[in-house]
């Protein structure tokens, strides 16, 4: 399942524990009282991965943002969005099952794994496609605010395929993803304000939904109610 993370690659996943004991070009891992730091090459990796309790004790992810990204200038969304279309992308993902009983309490699900998903931000298509659902984005509003979700969820399970299980128990389990996002957030003043540019009062945009491991597609999430 796992893909050499070179200039070619499109996406990969690993394990959360592999990923800590070998951590891939570009990351180091020290281990301080109790728990696990992270640290990663900030030049050629963006990370939107919050803080992690495993099996092993907690992962901390240095200087991570965590899950949401909040920017409120405009030039710090111009240096987001270079950032994104040029690095290596990084978020952690739950394998999860559910049972009947969990299905009727509406989304209760165990969490049997942490695996990290990295997508190559600088590859030809997912560059293209991740600037033309930003361009979009910003083409639909008008001195707002607003959030985009940022969603692999249909590219991870294209990805590790439909035969993927995982051994718990001596018992082989298909999982269900949950987690499969990271968040922008755009909050801007009252003299620029792109209602809410990246923010759940006004607007709300789903980005960047990845329907093959090379092809992202953007469209609206549907306006909350306000």
């Amino acid at each position: 399942m796992s893909e050499s993370m070179n200039s070619g690659f499109v996406m990969d996943v690993v394990e959360l524990e592999s990923f800590v004991n070998s951590p891939p070009r570009g990351f180091t891992v020290e281990s301080r009282a109790g728990c696990r730091v992270v640290k990663w090459d900030q030049d050629n990796s963006c990370v939107f991965i919050d803080e992690i309790r495993s099996g092993e004790g907690n992962v901390i992810f240095c200087n991570s943002p965590g899950r949401k990204v909040i920017v409120r200038t405009l030039g710090e969304y111009t240096d987001l969005r270079r950032q994104l279309t040029s690095k290596t992308i990084y978020i952690l993902v739950s394998a999860c099952s559910k049972t009947k009983v969990e299905e009727k309490r509406k989304g209760d699900v165990t969490a049997l794994g942490y695996y990290v998903v990295a997508i190559n931000g600088s590859h030809p298509m997912i560059r293209w496609e991740m600037e033309r659902g930003l361009d979009m984005t910003i083409s639909s509003v008008a001195g707002e605010s607003y959030t985009v979700d940022v969603d692999v969820s249909v590219a991870l399970q294209g990805w590790v395929g439909e035969s993927f299980q995982i051994l718990i128990d001596g018992e082989k389990v298909k999982p269900i993803w949950k987690d499969t996002h990271f968040i922008i957030e755009y909050c801007s003043d009252a003299l620029f304000d792109f209602p809410y540019w990246f923010g759940f009062s006004k607007r709300q945009f789903k980005k960047a939904s990845i329907s093959k491991t090379e092809d992202i597609y953007s469209k609206p999430a549907k306006r909350p109610n306000v």
